[in-house]
């Protein structure tokens, strides 16, 4: 099993920008691809970026493309989503994930996060 942690979360200007983090415990890490997932209140969760084993291919929902990017360092155990460019309607909280398979569904993925809240208001 892995152990996902999630931090670098807060409130940021519209444009602004931010770096998320997830810890991961284990030394199966590099075995897991890795996704960033986010939930509004009242809304689904919902896909944002995934990276492979390697961190050699990545993913990006097309809301967050060119704006968001994500990677991995598997000698840290530690994967990172750099979001730049925010806008309101990225306030969510948001969750690593860990799956065998390459997939932008939820219910793919293996282990979760407690998840980090991202608050983007003027």
């Amino acid at each position: 099993q892995v152990q996902l942690v999630e931090s670098g979360g807060g409130l940021v200007q519209p444009g602004g920008s931010l770096r998320l983090s997830c810890a991961a415990s284990g030394p199966t890490f590099s075995s897991y691809a890795l996704g960033w997932f986010r939930q509004a209140p009242g809304k689904e969760r919902e896909f944002v970026a995934r990276i492979a084993r390697s961190g050699g291919n990545t993913y990006y929902a097309d809301s967050v493309k060119g704006r968001f990017t994500i990677s991995r360092d598997n000698a840290k155990n530690t994967m990172y989503l750099r979001m730049n460019s925010l806008k309101p309607e990225d306030t969510a909280v948001y969750y690593c994930a860990a799956t065998t398979q390459w997939s932008t569904t939820p219910d793919a993925y293996d282990y979760w996060g407690q998840g980090t809240q991202v608050t983007v208001s003027s």
